[in-house]
């Protein structure tokens, strides 16, 4: 049993260190494919199946089944022990001068053991902290799962930023193709010299080379959701989504003000406060007794004769009651009752600071957001205005009005406006995740 400062200490922590090792075995789950993945999917096949997820789970039923095994000090402790026993010399003894050996040559014991805790702040600290425990095991899985679902979130919107950039260039390569059988049949008629057609294959190269090297990089990105999610390494996984969803998925309430206590962290911190206090008070009852019953029946065979030992029995029973009461410990238990003290008042000063870091890092996600808002705004508008440009200057260049340096310039800048209105919805709504972690919204 547990007697000390230190062991309810280690009591503790050997519930919920657990919850931040990572050192239990994995049962593996079947591969799931999947056809077209939507974002909410994605998070949902990651959640089930991520390692890390899986391992916060197993701790949550080590820690239910460590807290049962505990609570059983509870319950009464049965044992039963048996021992054969041969004296080739019998114990001696001496009296009134002379020497008296006495005993038997054989003899053998079975004894039934019964004892029953009716006190111990040990046992009652287990059975008050149980649930804490539970729950602050409960408490991290959760906070997994936020952390995967961001991660998964933004992975699935590289993947995407790397999709549309592709197709960006895809639309372009027909573009040029386009506008390079334009300027060689007017090379062909004579109308032009050959640097128009030379222009053309140069950019047309340039398009071809970005579009490749973006599908190299898609491949790597979609490993990395793959690995998040815990897919099957060599499956295909597509991904999908609505472009008028996310459209309107942008969209955010920037009027709304952080509140730290709808955050898993906190509610993590609420719980930690409380085993300290629960510490705090089994430090108090240090001076409190230990009372146990016990009881024992033994059955004892004795004979010289090893063939008849088990002939007669002689039994005995006996019922007692133990009480232990710590008279001096030399300080100990004033001195600990300030350690627990001070680990208190060191979670207060968590969870302020907590709250301190829940406001600034609010601040500081909205202020990306509202850049990046801004951005999208003005990016998009931007595009609109290439796509009329190229237009324009495409029909005036076949009419003969415009030169091809033109139309190249204007494909340029219609390409560079279409990426960067891509990059700026993808980190906006990356900046939007962000937003709704720190405002405690994203929850699992």
């Amino acid at each position: 049993m547990l007697r000390t400062f230190k062991v309810s200490i280690v009591f503790i922590c050997f519930l919920i260190c657990p919850l931040l090792s990572g050192l239990h075995a994995q049962v593996a789950l079947p591969d799931s494919l999947m056809g077209e993945v939507t974002l909410a999917e994605a998070i949902e096949y990651a959640i089930k199946r991520h390692p890390e997820i899986r391992k916060a789970q197993l701790d949550e039923k080590i820690t239910t089944t460590r807290i049962r095994s505990i609570l059983a000090d509870w319950y009464p402790q049965l044992n039963f022990d048996f021992n054969f026993q041969h004296n080739l010399i019998l114990p001696a003894s001496v009296i009134g001068g002379n020497t008296v050996r006495f005993g038997t040559n054989n003899n053998s014991a079975g004894q039934l053991t019964a004892t029953q805790n009716i006190f111990d702040r040990d046992i009652l600290l287990a059975r008050r902290t149980s649930q804490d425990v539970q729950k602050l095991a409960g408490q991290n899985t959760s906070n997994n799962k936020i952390d995967l679902a961001v991660n998964v979130s933004k992975a699935f919107y590289d993947v995407l930023l790397t999709v549309q950039q592709i197709k960006v260039a895809e639309s372009n390569i027909t573009r040029i193709e386009r506008s390079l059988k334009d300027a060689y049949n007017q090379y062909s008629a004579g109308i032009v010299d050959k640097i128009d057609y030379k222009r053309a294959t140069i950019t047309l190269n340039n398009s071809l080379a970005s579009k490749k090297s973006n599908e190299d990089l898609l491949v790597s990105k979609l490993e990395w959701l793959k690995a998040l999610m815990n897919y099957p390494e060599k499956a295909t996984l597509q991904i999908v989504f609505d472009s008028l969803q996310m459209e309107n998925e942008i969209v955010l309430d920037t009027l709304q003000l952080p509140d730290y206590r709808s955050r898993i962290e906190y509610s993590q911190l609420l719980t930690q406060r409380s085993l300290l206090v629960s510490n705090l008070d089994y430090n108090k009852w240090a001076y409190l007794p230990t009372v146990s019953a016990f009881g024992a029946y033994n059955l004892n065979f004795l004979n010289n004769n090893l063939g008849e030992l088990y002939s007669r029995l002689y039994p005995n029973l006996f019922l007692g009651l133990r009480v232990g009461l710590p008279l001096y410990q030399g300080g100990r238990r004033k001195s600990n009752i300030s350690i627990a003290e001070m680990e208190l008042q060191r979670n207060e000063l968590d969870i302020s600071n907590f709250q301190i870091a829940v406001r600034a890092e609010y601040a500081e996600a909205l202020a990306i957001y509202k850049r990046n808002h801004t951005s999208y705004l003005t990016l998009k508008e931007n595009m609109k205005l290439a796509e009329e440009v190229y237009d324009v200057i495409q029909l005036q260049y076949r009419s003969g009005v415009k030169t091809y340096l033109e139309v190249i310039t204007s494909e340029t800048d219609l390409r560079a406006a279409q990426i960067n209105y891509y990059n700026a919805v993808f980190q906006l709504l990356a900046s939007k995740i962000d937003v709704q972690k720190s405002l405690g919204q994203i929850n699992y």
